[in-house]
């Protein structure tokens, strides 16, 4: 048990993290960051990152994050592997629990992001992350230029991957297992009506079906209402059905949203109703979710953090 009370404790390893650990670390204040079970994040587990500024022929995604991280270390951040279970915010300094172990800090900065949710069926997490199944048609929509595409999902977030597709895939099919999506009307309409999507209604996916090279061909599918299964040529498998925020060892702590993500207090992105108490990245941020904008969080969370602390 940890006696030490830190400047600035900063939980998770993504972008948003390791930008919060740089700024925080150069002024001064030796961050401690706790590593969960992904270090790097889900960044980590994709395979060309093409989007982030000032890499103008892409980079490899664990690269990015490990740049970062030693850039991080470089300024004197320090790390430490833990997953935090529960928090003691009611009094300053705050304390956060991970097992046997109790860390105390003056200032907290939470960027746990969130985790994608999956459909669970087979060839899904074999190919999940540069091997034709994703999560982020903004991201790797580029890589299927004139390719036939797969989308999984109903709502909004369904149809706005959809369309983004149509700029790069040759067709683009969107497999829900209703009649009717959820999102709203004026999205449906226009995804519905768009000549490259076909709807593939009342349906569920059983299986990613890989080449020998281990990348995605085709997803076998079943029809609810017949039951009939038939298979559906794609070489990128989009799933959007919503994402987890990593949200729940602090929710007693700190407001969220019905969905579970962080409520930032009004008036900022990051601050929360406590003093000295930040949130950055996919944790409070269920819009744009993308590796510059966790970071721009991130940064914005440091500064905070930093004033506050100068204030005190």
């Amino acid at each position: 048990m940890s006696s030490e009370i830190e400047n600035v404790i900063i939980i998770g390893t993504g972008c948003s993290g390791l930008t919060a650990a740089i700024y925080t670390a150069r002024a001064n204040l030796e961050p401690l960051v706790l590593e969960g079970s992904l270090p790097g994040g889900q960044l980590t587990q994709t395979s060309e990152v093409e989007n982030f500024p000032g890499f103008p022929e892409g980079v490899d995604g664990f690269m990015l994050m490990d740049n970062l991280r030693k850039q991080a270390s470089k300024f004197g951040t320090r790390f430490a592997q833990a997953i935090i279970d529960s928090v003691d915010f009611s009094s300053s300094p705050y304390t956060l629990k991970a097992g046997d172990k109790e860390y105390k800090a003056k200032s907290v900065i939470i960027s746990t992001g969130a985790s994608p949710r999956l459909l669970d069926v087979p060839g899904e997490k074999e190919m999940y992350g540069g091997k034709g199944v994703t999560t982020c048609a903004t991201c790797d929509g580029a890589f299927y230029r004139n390719m036939d595409v797969v989308v999984v999902g109903g709502g909004d977030t369904a149809c706005e991957e959809a369309l983004f597709l149509t700029r790069f895939a040759s067709k683009v099919y969107l497999i829900h297992r209703r009649d009717e999506l959820r999102a709203s009307k004026v999205m449906a309409d226009r995804t519905i009506e768009h000549e490259k999507i076909e709807m593939v209604w009342d349906t569920v996916v059983d299986e990613v079906v890989a080449d020998e090279q281990g990348y995605a061909t085709a997803v076998k599918v079943t029809n609810r209402k017949t039951g009939a299964s038939s298979s559906i040529d794609a070489k990128g498998v989009f799933i959007a059905i919503g994402h987890i925020p990593n949200t729940e060892p602090f929710a007693n702590a700190i407001d969220t949203d019905e969905n579970g993500y962080f409520v930032p207090a009004a008036g900022s992105q990051v601050k929360t109703k406590l003093p000295g108490v930040y949130v950055a990245g996919d944790c409070a941020d269920h819009v744009y979710r993308q590796a510059i904008t966790a970071a721009g969080m991130g940064c914005q969370a440091a500064i905070e953090a930093e004033r506050w602390l100068a204030e005190q």
